[in-house]
């Protein structure tokens, strides 16, 4: 699975910010492993230099071979729990996907 980062330019320390979570990501979705081709994580502030709770916006588009991309976005106080936050919220959309997929080739 390739894991793409993406911010916006009021996002700090892009690269070490992504180094700080990678494991805890590549952690949750292993069990997809599998499944998924890629990952996409867009992050951006939605309030860019203005201070306010829960202003760091995160999207994660997941890509499976073959079948649409689940695409889930959340929003938090920082980067990280925006990020963490969005890819739990993921865990369950593919957990509920390939559940539906097994259950439909077992009939």
């Amino acid at each position: 699975m390739h894991i793409q980062f993406n911010t916006d330019s009021s996002i700090e320390g892009r690269d070490t910010l992504f180094a700080s979570f990678r494991p805890d990501i590549e952690k949750t979705l292993e069990r997809f492993s599998e499944h998924l081709t890629r990952l996409e994580i867009h992050v951006s502030d939605v309030n860019g230099d203005k201070k306010a709770d829960d202003d760091v916006h995160c999207t994660l588009e997941a890509r499976r071979e073959g079948k649409k991309p689940n695409v889930v976005t959340n929003q938090a106080a920082n980067p990280r729990q925006a990020v963490l936050g969005a890819v739990d919220k993921l865990k369950r959309s593919l957990e509920s996907d390939l559940g539906r997929e097994r259950d439909k080739a077992r009939r």
